[in-house]
């Protein structure tokens, strides 16, 4: 099978994950972007590109990290050329806007892969599977945390344009939400301090609470906070026989508490292994191209996500809670 060759639009700080990763996999590899580039190049063995246009015609993979507001129209520029597409989240800044980009896919004939790559880290894995074989019986209510020091970039601060806490940070744990428990039915969310003039403050807290259709409540909190402050996530899903939660200032192992037989102790599962999640992640996605499988995101992952994260600005908006209709989602990818 040829070398498969991968072109890196952008070379800001998640691109140096992606390219260690893709270095990994043996692809061959290109990069272009305003600024960064070069370095790079240099560290992992890429071939500089002058331009997108230059970089699409090159590759068979095009790989956007860039910006959140330029997504879409990189994506696009991709797809109308017959490229398969990697993109970081979101795939847009509306639903409709990532549901255009799905439906451009499919004309080409093309596949685009949403990188939401929280889902490819074990201890998120664990838990979908301990849902999955009923340990912890029916789930009633997750919890979801997100907080680290806020980015300096400034684009991250300017919502009209795809930035925001909850698009921006919070999607990842609205993607595992729907992940674990289903579609929403309804979704409401605030923030403290509020954004003014489309500029979101920082330090700045959100909370989101999800209503799925099959009755679980999901809280998902996220901060952008003092810089400085180490980042940390944890999860807790509750049901009705037992509960699994991980917390990554808890020595980064997973815990499992479950209603005990007699005789049983509690059961600590061994520390994750040390495989790079977004190595995991971009590697799912050149086995999906090379067996024509799903990956283990889908495009509908990805405007579902988005179509979430717009459902709360839309609640923070109107003060209330947003309905999302059942066909809501179904209707945008048709």
């Amino acid at each position: 099978m040829s070398t498969l060759k991968v072109g890196l639009i952008g070379a800001g700080g998640i691109s140096r994950v992606h390219a260690d990763a893709w270095r990994a996999l043996g692809v061959a590899g290109y990069v272009t972007s305003l600024a960064g580039a070069e370095e790079i190049a240099e560290e992992y063995g890429f071939e500089l590109v002058d331009d997108v246009d230059t970089l699409i015609g090159l590759v068979d993979v095009v790989d956007i990290v860039t910006p959140s507001s330029t997504h879409a129209d990189f994506a696009l520029q991709a797809i109308t050329q017959g490229r398969h597409v990697i993109c970081e989240k979101p795939l847009a800044a509306t639903a409709d806007a990532a549901a255009a980009l799905a439906r451009a896919a499919e004309e080409a004939g093309v596949r685009l892969f949403p990188a939401h790559v929280v889902r490819y880290m074990g201890e998120y894995r664990r838990i979908k599977e301990g849902i999955g074989s009923g340990r912890i019986g029916t789930v009633a209510v997750q919890r979801f945390s997100r907080a680290g020091s806020a980015p300096q970039a400034p684009w991250f601060f300017s919502e009209s344009t795809g930035g925001g806490l909850i698009r921006d940070l919070m999607i990842h744990d609205i993607d595992q939400a729907l992940w674990f428990a289903g579609p929403v039915a309804s979704v409401y969310a605030v923030q403290n301090p509020p954004t003014v003039d489309d500029r979101v403050p920082a330090p700045v807290t959100s909370h989101i609470v999800l209503t799925h259709r099959n009755g679980v409540i999901s809280h998902i909190h996220g901060s952008w906070v003092t810089p400085g402050m180490p980042f940390r996530t944890s999860v807790e899903v509750a049901g009705s026989e037992g509960r699994l939660r991980y917390d990554s200032a808890e020595d980064h192992a997973s815990r499992t508490d479950t209603v005990l037989t007699a005789g049983d102790t509690d059961y600590l599962p061994p520390m994750s292994p040390q495989e790079s999640p977004y190595y995991a992640e971009l590697a799912d996605f050149v086995s999906a191209l090379r067996h024509d499988r799903d990956a283990r995101v889908t495009p509908s992952d990805g405007i579902e996500a988005v179509s979430v994260a717009e459902a709360a600005y839309d609640s923070i908006a109107a003060g209330k809670p947003v309905a999302l209709p059942i066909l809501e989602l179904e209707e945008a990818t048709r």
